[in-house]
């Protein structure tokens, strides 16, 4: 074996621990038996680990000859020779050794074992290959700082969310419920760690009250790490008037009116009062609390009726809009109808034997709110009807002047007829007389007149 090339023995034994001579006495009755490396080939592969967990190393022979396989740390000292581990770190711990693979698992990882580690194979000529183990460490502590504890309604707060001691830096998301926001990142460095802080402006309303603002980590080491906070708004009051009775339909006249005021808000409200808008306040009204009620409506009691409620932050109001209509009536129905001819010169049109007469198809209207829809009303009704009654009043006027009028025209029409169809006598007491130039020549020659009173003479015998 004379003339062959012979390794070197294991580099970084350990630093003169025992039972040094004896592994280098096993090196070199290896190495002198050690055939040569052709077709073998080193297999290995980078190993990623969270601060304080295990990692595991593995080298890996193919087309193994039994050659030796020895493993080195990143200061180049040997952890393992075959089974033997010359070096004295107990966190160190073989998990396999078979002539094709060395696998040694490293328990308790820290940031200081991070690095190259390399394995070898005795063969002529040696190989070596390294593998990398990479330390994540996760953020130590992760808080949100908020600028103002309570905020107010429509005030732009600032958020901070702080990871600290992580490696890699981390990266922050923000969410409000489930709605994610955009934030502003810084990261620091020290040493091998990163400090990253994000800050968010957020613009509250009264809907944020109570919503928790999330700060999110995305980290390889860790996973869903979050905090959250949970945002107090302070807001106006929010204010509503509900009608208790009548429950549904119309106000009308004589009857009850019960209207309840209810406020909320952040701080809930202390002050409510009621008022009215345009007016001063019927002194018959009561006032109770968040209660207001009328009992006995009048058309008086007509406007709109405020409540206002106030606390730290402000005031708000609601209103209500008060119409009392008249009370229910009852109609008696028609009781005469109209006839129409088609003689208009012989017809006339009786309108003073009915009670409440018809006229020319128009429908009376209702004189009460009985008759009226029960849907949406509104302040302007009483002026639509109204207005209603007074077109109706001008239309009838209206018809009963053009009656009138065709009734004068018809009898004018009569009068001319009768005087033209007047009877004619007809005698011969003028005859003769058509041709005459004056009054007394037509007189004269007119039959029975002088020239012609021989004809008629009479003879008495």
């Amino acid at each position: 074996m004379a003339g062959r090339a012979q390794p070197s023995g294991p580099a970084g034994s350990g630093g003169g621990a025992p039972g040094l001579l004896p592994l280098l006495l096993l090196l070199l009755s290896a190495a002198a038996i050690i055939p040569r490396g052709d077709g073998q080939n080193l297999v290995t592969e980078d190993v990623t680990v969270v601060e304080g967990e295990v990692a595991t190393i593995s080298c890996r022979v193919k087309n193994s000859d039994d050659s030796v396989i020895q493993l080195l740390n990143p200061n180049r000292q040997t952890i393992y020779f075959r089974d033997f581990r010359p070096l004295k770190d107990s966190r160190f711990q073989l998990v396999n050794f078979s002539n094709s693979e060395l696998r040694v698992s490293l328990t308790n990882v820290s940031i200081s074992d991070e690095g190259r580690y390399f394995c070898q194979l005795y063969t002529d000529p040696p190989q070596e290959i390294y593998t990398t183990i990479t330390v994540l460490v996760p953020p130590r502590n992760l808080v949100i700082d908020i600028q103002k504890e309570t905020a107010v309604e429509g005030e732009e707060i600032e958020l901070n969310c702080t990871a600290m001691a992580s490696r890699p830096a981390t990266t922050i998301r923000w969410f409000k419920g489930n709605k994610e926001l955009t934030g502003k990142s810084e990261v620091e460095q020290w040493s091998d760690m990163y400090t990253v802080t994000s800050q968010l402006l957020l613009k509250v309303g009264r809907e944020d009250d109570g919503v928790p603002v999330i700060c999110l980590v995305d980290h390889p080491a860790v996973k869903d790490l979050q905090t959250q906070r949970y945002l107090e708004v302070m807001y106006k009051p929010q204010v509503r008037v509900s009608q208790n009775y009548p429950l549904q339909g119309l106000t009308r006249e004589g009857e009850p009116l019960e209207l309840t005021c209810t406020a909320f808000g952040k701080p809930q409200p202390t002050d409510m009062r009621w008022l009215r808008v345009d007016d001063e306040m019927p002194q018959h009204v009561v006032v109770s609390g968040s209660n207001l009620l009328i009992s006995n409506l009048n058309k008086t009691d007509n406007g709109t009726y405020r409540c206002e409620a106030s606390n730290a932050v402000g005031k708000s109001h609601a209103d209500y809009m008060l119409f009392v209509y008249d009370p229910p009536t009852t109609i008696p129905p028609p009781t005469t109808t109209t006839t129409t001819t088609t003689t208009i010169p012989t017809t006339i049109t009786d309108t003073t034997a009915t009670t409440e007469p018809a006229v020319h198809g128009f429908t009376q209207l209702p004189n009460s709110a009985e008759e009226l829809d029960y849907g949406d009303l509104s302040d302007s009704r009483a002026g639509e009807e109204g207005a209603i009654r007074s077109v109706d009043h001008a239309v009838v006027g209206g018809v009963v002047a053009v009656v009138v009028f065709a009734m004068l025209c018809l009898l004018i029409i009569l009068g001319r007829y009768f005087a033209r169809h007047k009877g004619t006598y007809f005698t011969h007491e003028a005859k003769g007389a058509d041709d005459a130039a004056d009054a007394d020549t037509a007189i004269i020659n007119a039959e029975g007149g002088q020239n012609n009173s021989e004809e008629k003479k009479e003879y008495f015998i």
